[in-house]
This record gives C-alpha cells, structure tokens and sequence, in this order.
C-alpha cells in the first residue's frame, strides 16, 4: 500500500464505459510526515475520499480488480481507506 495525499479530481465526458460508476481521483504519494515523495498518478475512489484526505492506495491490477469484484474493468491504482489518523513513534 501506498500512503497519498488527494490533490484533485478528474472530470471526463468520455472514458470507458467501465469505468462510468467509478470516481477518479489524483494523488500523491507521500511519506510518514506528508511530504511528496512521487508524480501525481490517477487513481479510482471507493471510499468516497475527497481533495486534501490522506488515503491509502493499492496499485496492482490483480489487488484492485478483486476490490471491485470485477475483472472487466481496466484499473491499476484504487483508493481502499481513507486514513483518520497517523501516529509514528520517535527513533530510539
């Protein structure tokens, strides 16, 4: 899994019809103390996350087929939480 930050939405009038139900969100990967780590990357919302949240994003075609229960849809990165709260402890 991979920790991100949402940065925006994407509106699209045409896209695979697969993909109708789902939002599409882009992200950010980022590290434990929310810095950006990577490129910005598309990604599918299931849990209703929205700009700003912290989510956690899988990127595996397999993984995110099997969150979708379907095999029909052309996906490789979804959203499956949104993270409430984040607590990293000190180095000893």
């Amino acid at each position: 899994m991979i920790l991100c930050k949402v940065t925006g939405t994407i509106v699209s009038t045409q896209k695979n019809e697969t993909l109708n139900e789902y939002k599409l969100l882009i992200v950010q990967p980022i590290d434990l103390e929310g810095k950006a780590l990577a490129r910005d990357m598309l990604a599918i919302d299931r849990v209703d996350a929205g700009v700003g949240d912290t989510v956690l994003v899988i990127q595996e075609g397999a993984g995110a087929q099997q969150m979708l229960q379907r095999k029909d849809v052309p996906v490789h990165t979804i959203i499956v939480a949104v993270v409430d709260g984040l607590s990293v402890e000190p180095e000893k």
